[in-house]
């Protein structure tokens, strides 16, 4: 039986594909292509830092 794997977190999940834009930006020449994947990765950071705050704010919330 094949095993699964451990499941990831929208964090992780956001982070490797990150990375992952960012490698390939690496090898893009200047243009439009290389645009769309820099507004990506901005709004990947965008999305990790909301999660990040609204994480918080339901941590606080549940303690006090």
């Amino acid at each position: 039986m094949r095993r699964r794997s451990e499941p990831h977190t929208f964090e992780q999940r956001l982070a490797a594909q990150r990375l992952r834009l960012l490698d390939e930006l690496s090898s893009l020449p200047d243009g439009p292509q290389r645009d769309c994947v820099v507004a990506r990765i901005e709004q990947l950071q965008s999305a990790a830092e909301m999660y990040d705050f609204l994480t918080l704010r339901e941590a606080a919330s549940a303690s006090g």
